[in-house]
């Protein structure tokens, strides 16, 4: 059980398994069906991710596991229940779905908007209040600060967030997302995938997940399903599998270019070793700072706000020139990663950072370590080493399968050795 489930006394729901069977679905006037036939399972408490090009019916797939779009022809089974014949406006309540720009009602506030479903399944108004304070807590909002807002009064991000926390809200076994971070910038983007990655960690839910983007794949599935037209599965494993053996052209076209790198996206931060930088906060005195300092034998210290969260990077120089007073000393931090970012992009805020390296927070942007080149080019050079090894191996096998087979061709029948 979660801390915050524990706070109000409710026991969290786990994930569900979700089998798809035929499933079909044919518009009509159309001379092929948009989804054509599609088997899958999906395990209890997996994240699965349909990836594939625009119009290959991914989101439509997608849809009618909750029957926002009704199938034509198979069947939907949720933890081993048939969905198909029941009440598609119960069954939504049970499946949490979550868009892209959120799609929050504009003239409820962020409260109002994450109680919509636990009120009309009926939950009492203290347990509404109080799965409204858990749900802001968990998806990283205070909910002192956002309880009252209105979606107008919050960036995209946060937006995302409230949209995540309310489909979370009535505590369902299955989560559905269509491209929910698809309308952001790039680094807010980077932020609620590792959002994502740490409320599954904790919560356990059946995740189905679309994407356009392949990164974006790797990073958060436990398992990928590509798709062709139609949503035929052109692959459906773990990231690891399809990126270093891909089924076919189709697959190896998403894959693309550099695969060793795009590794990178499946080890995580807190998967690598952090150095422990020394920190200082806004009250510590000068002469400590230069203490620090000398002490540390990085020639840099770390300082922090008052939230303990990364502020400033700060050399001896910039003390010098500080004449007592820290507002206009060092460098501001620009760039952090959370424990769950992935080493893909450590690598990217490391080499965009002057001094190569980045410091890492927890889920309220405090901070925990820092991470830096030589650490990332470490784990690089052993990915790389690991595809050398196993492409090495791959070919004895295949030597190996070709000498019994010129060895079968030479004896011939009955093992004879041929003249």
């Amino acid at each position: 059980m979660s801390e915050t489930s524990a706070r109000t006394g409710d026991t969290a729901t786990h994930g569900a398994s979700i089998e798809l069977e035929n499933l079909t679905k044919r518009y009509p006037g159309g001379q092929q069906p948009a989804v054509d036939n599609v088997s899958m399972e999906i395990k209890a408490g997996e994240t699965v991710i349909f990836v594939g090009p625009s119009g290959c019916g991914k989101s439509t797939t997608l849809k009618m596991i909750n029957r926002l779009i009704e199938p034509t022809g198979g069947r939907i089974r949720i933890d081993g229940e048939d969905v198909t014949d029941i009440d598609p406006v119960r069954l939504r309540r049970k499946v949490g779905y979550a868009i892209q720009s959120s799609g929050l009602f504009p003239h409820m506030t962020v409260a109002q908007n994450i109680a919509l479903v636990p009120k009309m399944t009926g939950w009492p108004k203290k347990r509404i209040r109080d799965r409204v304070e858990e749900m802001l807590d968990l998806v990283g909002l205070d909910p002192g600060e956002f309880h009252g807002r209105y979606p107008r009064q919050l960036s995209g991000g946060q937006q995302q967030r409230v949209g995540v926390a309310r489909a979370l809200a009535a505590d369902p076994p299955v989560l559905l997302m269509d491209e929910p971070f698809g309308a952001v910038d790039p680094i807010t983007r980077d932020h609620l995938q590792d959002e994502l990655i740490r409320l599954q960690h904790e919560l356990h839910k059946t995740i189905v997940f679309v994407t356009h983007d392949f990164d974006e794949a790797i990073k958060l599935g436990d398992r990928i399903a590509v798709l062709r037209e139609r949503s035929h599965i052109a692959q459906f494993d773990t990231p690891e599998a399809i990126l270093t053996n891909p089924a076919d052209d189709f697959v190896s076209g998403f894959v693309g270019a550099g695969a060793a790198l795009k590794r990178l996206n499946l080890t995580r931060v807190r998967d690598v070793e952090m150095q422990d930088y020394p920190t200082v906060t806004l009250d510590t005195p000068l002469q400590q700072i230069f203490t620090a300092i000398r002490g540390s034998g990085t020639n840099e210290i770390l300082l922090l706000d008052k939230r303990h969260r990364p502020y400033k990077w700060l050399r001896r120089g910039d003390l010098m020139r500080a004449k007592g007073s820290l507002a206009r000393a060092g460098t501001l931090v620009h760039d952090t990663v959370t424990r769950d970012a992935t080493l893909r992009d450590a690598l990217e805020a490391v080499l965009t950072d002057n001094a190569g390296r980045v410091a890492v927070t927890g889920r309220r942007g405090e901070y925990i370590g820092v991470v830096d080149m030589e650490t990332l080019m470490n784990s690089v050079h052993e990915l790389l080493e690991a595809d050398r090894l196993e492409a090495m191996e791959a070919q004895h096998e295949l030597e190996e399968t070709r000498a019994q087979q010129t060895h079968q061709e030479q004896e011939g029948p009955g093992g004879v050795t041929k003249a």
